[in-house]
């Protein structure tokens, strides 16, 4: 019987237990630095003499980047973006010369021969060892992009393709898409392409004279 009485009791206890509204905060046993003395956007402070919160920048600082921008050309939307506002830019913002050619084959060989092989078929080493076949950089709807939609595909992926905006700076990414214009054209080229006085040198075998 008392037992019985005690289990009773212990059930009525527990039934008054269920809780009451109440205005004081939740315990938080592991704040996670979610509360932080620090100064909100507009927020006002008692420490600067003018009461705000945010302060300008100290003379000669350089001005905090967005990513994947270039503070040399900060709102310049088709130097950073590739396109000018729904168009896509049709060539490249950069100048085209042999320094830039043989850095964007520099920074191709690194960041895209992996997946596209140096020729751009796609058959890289990593797509051997199992990963998707990317389409080839020669195919006719790979040329028929604009130079700022190519640009755009290595700044923020594609599919299978990752983003490279956070490896290669905005220029390196321009030279890699004049590279590939000479990757596509040496694929897809004519012999009129050839400067006349070496036309001759052309060995019909495919061999370097």
């Amino acid at each position: 019987m008392k037992r019985a009485l005690a289990a009773v009791l212990a059930l009525a206890w527990l039934t008054g237990c269920r809780g009451q509204p109440s205005e004081d905060s939740p315990i938080h046993i592991v704040p996670d630095m979610d509360w932080q003395p620090k100064y909100l956007p507009q927020g006002a402070s008692g420490f600067f003499a003018d009461g705000r919160g945010m302060r300008p920048a100290v003379e000669g600082t350089v001005p905090a980047l967005v990513r994947g921008r270039d503070d040399a050309h900060f709102d310049d939307d088709a130097w950073n973006l590739g396109r000018r506002g729904d168009a896509w830019v049709g060539k490249a913002p950069i100048a085209v010369d042999g320094a830039t050619l043989r850095r964007g084959e520099e920074r191709f060989g690194i960041y895209c021969v992996p997946c596209h092989d140096k020729s751009g078929s796609g058959r890289g080493i990593v797509v051997q060892r199992g990963f998707p076949l990317p389409p080839a950089l020669s195919a006719d709807h790979a040329r028929g992009l604009a130079d700022g939609e190519i640009f755009d595909i290595a700044s923020n992926g594609v599919r299978n393709m990752p983003s490279y905006r956070a490896q290669i700076p905005v220029e390196d990414r321009w030279a890699i898409v004049a590279w590939l214009r000479v990757l596509q054209r040496s694929q897809h080229a004519a012999v009129e392409d050839v400067p006349a006085d070496l036309r001759g040198k052309i060995d019909p075998e495919g061999n370097t004279p």
